[in-house]
């Protein structure tokens, strides 16, 4: 069989692990040997066949902004993002694809056949970033045998290599997405208890407050705009990347900046920095505080937090977690490996549970003591019209049938009814979100399901979830007199439009259930 493989497929840099004989994950250097390989892709000018991947498409990209692609992950399960590039418009799961496909041809050339594999995905993903992940793996040729949230693949590492127990706190902080995941750990037994975070709130950010800081200071003293094209931005980009990661091991960083105007000095210090990035690490702190909420705990009855992520190198990250939890953050293994790491593991025990005997016995003895129980990361429901006790009219309502941080696999029905005489069919959707209101719940699902003709009001439609460890979420919805159902792989319901709040004005009394 081929390797068992573990993806960290990041904002800004991706890494693959596979299982060692004995049922150790080990990271895999891809072809130039580096450990990690930037998620950046150049398509080459002179040679549009040639695209280039990791390194050389950064150390490319300052020469044609417009034909290299960064950040991608940002655009995960965006269903209108397009790179246009010689005529042709690629994807964000092509894209991505693509980054995948150099991890798996690199590392394939020492190892051999990468086949099965789990890809990580921060935890606040949605189930269309989820699946949009999972397709650009198997557009590639992997059998993604499943996904693992970030955070719950750097504790899995964490836990079974160091001596971690009690109540855990994981702070993972990338280049693009924050996610804070609290859980029980007991040897090598890890319940999670709940997730917060953020898919738009990582290093990049950070990285855009410091180049904001450049523009200005050549502003300031030379009159003039540091950047005038994508190409000053790209360059820039990168020498803010290189400020901030030189301002978590100094007081200040120097650079030259060369503009339409000349040349000057600037000097940034990690106070000017701390002041520019306060708002970002307020909106981790918020998560942090919602996450303890969601858990009932307080700062004091956690005992361990655990770093995850490049930018949890910050200063300011570890003095704020160690005033918040009066004591300092564990950042004992590598924060920029453990994810694949982790994600290696997470694949072994799943083809440990789903094909045992597809295991070499090394592996699944180095597996045997490991057990993780996951939770939903979102609450599912759908939309119904039930009548207002107030106003005696009804209103649009979403009820929630799966409630956030229910243990996986998991399983819940509702009894709705039909709320019109001759009723000819449901207008039925699947939301994501916590409110009862629809306005503030993503609908990630929407079909229609046609009833038998000519019945009563009050025909009962049972709604059943089931959510399996993989994340991922099977509906049913069934007509109880004449058992005609719907199935729903919301993951698979690309097509499907959520409602405009016109439509299901329009449509209460002929296509809802109460």
């Amino acid at each position: 069989m081929g390797n068992i493989v573990g993806i960290d497929l990041g904002t800004t840099f991706s890494a693959l692990a596979i299982l060692n004989t004995i049922g150790k994950p080990e990271i895999i250097p891809v072809a130039d040997g580096e450990r990690l390989t930037p998620s950046a892709i150049f398509f080459d000018e002179e040679d549009g066949k040639t695209i280039r991947v990791g390194i050389e498409a950064i150390n490319s990209r300052h020469l044609n902004a417009e034909r290299s692609v960064r950040w991608i992950k940002r655009h995960m399960g965006q269903q209108d993002y397009r790179k246009l590039i010689d005529g042709k418009e690629w994807t964000p799961v092509e894209l991505s694809g693509l980054i995948l496909e150099k991890l798996k041809k690199d590392c394939a050339v020492e190892h051999g056949e990468m086949h099965d594999a789990v890809i990580s995905v921060p935890a606040h993903f949605d189930e269309v970033r989820r699946k949009a992940t999972m397709d650009a793996g198997a557009g590639i040729g992997l059998n993604v045998i499943g996904i693992v949230n970030e955070p719950v693949a750097a504790a899995l590492y964490y836990a079974t290599t160091r001596n971690v127990t009690g109540k855990v706190l994981v702070y993972d902080l990338g280049g693009g997405t924050f996610d804070v995941t609290i859980m029980d750990v007991t040897g090598h037994k890890m319940d999670i208890i709940c997730s917060q975070g953020d898919h738009a709130l990582g290093g990049i950010d950070f990285d855009a407050k410091i180049l904001e800081i450049l523009e200005q200071m050549y502003r300031g003293k030379l009159n003039a705009e540091l950047i005038t094209s994508d190409e000053d931005r790209a360059k820039y980009e990168d020498e803010a990347e290189d400020i901030k990661k030189t301002l978590s091991r100094r007081p200040v960083a120097k650079k030259m900046l060369y503009g339409a105007a000349g040349g000057m000095r600037a000097e940034v210090t990690r106070e000017m920095f701390e002041e520019a990035i306060a708002s970002l690490l307020s909106r981790t702190d918020i998560l942090v505080e919602v996450a303890l909420d969601e858990a009932e705990l307080k700062p004091s009855q956690i005992d361990t937090v655990l770093l995850v992520g490049g930018s949890t190198r910050m200063p300011a990250i570890q003095e704020r977690l160690t005033k918040m939890f009066g004591f300092a953050p564990e950042i004992a293994v590598n924060v920029d490996e453990c994810v694949a790491l982790g994600a290696a593991l997470h694949a072994g025990l799943r083809m440990l549970r789903d094909n045992p005997d597809a295991v070499p016995p090394g592996i699944a003895s180095g597996l045997k003591d490991i057990s993780l129980q996951d939770v939903c990361n979102h609450s599912y429901g759908t939309l119904c019209a039930p009548v207002d006790k107030r106003t005696g009219r009804r209103v649009i309502e979403n009820r929630i049938i799966l409630k956030k941080n229910t243990p996986l696999p998991c399983e819940a029905s509702q009894t709705f009814y039909t709320v019109s005489k001759g009723q000819s069919a449901l207008e039925v959707t699947v939301t994501q979100g916590e409110d009862t209101t629809p306005e503030y719940v993503n609908r990630i699902a929407t079909n229609r399901m046609e009833l038998p003709p000519d019945r009563p009001v009050d025909c009962p439609i049972k709604v059943t979830y089931s959510y399996d460890a993989n994340q991922r979420m099977h509906c049913t919805f069934e007509d109880m007199e004449s058992q005609n159902a719907l199935e729903v792989d919301l993951c698979l319901d690309k097509e499907g439009e959520a409602i405009s709040d016109d439509t299901a004005e329009k449509n209460l009394d002929e296509s809802k259930v109460r």
